[in-house]
């Protein structure tokens, strides 16, 4: 049975709240009882599993460019109770260039990494790490194979800017405890990326004061 528009963008709005405030979706399914509208959390987190992709895809059409200079680093996400690694990259100006989910800390899984970001967003002319020995060889056999004139450094200090950003994320999921499993994780981790890139104004028709999340998303013209 098909949802008509309106219970559509009701459900839209929920699963946008959820990806952008520290809540569970126990805490939402709470808090729209108190409102007299009475939705399991089973069936949040089916249609969030549904939505997020299309939200994030239809994001990555509209997303304006990143700067040429990226910072990447890896924070620690629990997945199905155990520790997975989510690389993350960000730009200069501190705006998110991508984030990937991956169950180990290697070179394979690093340039694996950077070669998506790459794909998306042209090659950068820095890449800025910590002392990473994976993160070094990844960016190292890529810049043998391609020919790129990409800098790498290694900086602890330069590196801040998105080790500060992982906060954005860690601040979201941590109310979950954890995923249940790598897909959901990262389809959750997805869609939680992608409010604080709109609140950062990655969005490219933005100008100064952007509407909330989920009004640009339900928008006529998005």
């Amino acid at each position: 049975m098909k949802l008509d528009r309106s219970k559509m963008i009701d459900a839209l709005r929920r699963v946008v709240q959820r990806m952008r405030c520290p809540l569970s979706f126990r805490n939402i399914e709470e808090m729209t009882a108190e409102r007299g509208v009475f939705v399991d959390r089973s069936t949040l987190h089916r249609r969030s599993m549904k939505i997020l992709p299309v939200l994030a895809a239809a994001f990555r059409r509209r997303q304006r460019p990143v700067g040429r200079s990226w910072r990447m680093d890896e924070t620690c996400v629990k997945t199905g109770g155990q520790w997975r690694y989510l690389s993350r990259s960000a730009d200069r100006d501190a705006d998110t260039v991508d984030c990937l989910l991956r169950a180990k800390r290697d070179r394979a899984a690093a340039r694996a990494f950077c070669e998506r970001a790459i794909d998306l967003h042209d090659a950068p002319d820095k890449f800025t790490i910590d002392k990473s020995g994976s993160d070094t060889a990844a960016i190292v056999s890529i810049q043998a194979d391609s020919g790129l004139p990409t800098e790498m450094r290694q900086s602890k200090y330069l590196d801040n800017i998105v080790e500060q950003d992982h906060r954005a994320v860690e601040r979201i999921s941590r109310p979950m405890l954890g995923f249940k499993n790598s897909r959901c994780a990262r389809i959750l981790i997805v869609g939680i990326e992608v409010m604080p890139m709109i609140r950062k104004g990655h969005l490219g028709e933005i100008e100064d004061q952007a509407p909330a999340a989920a009004n640009q998303f339900c928008s006529p013209t998005f």
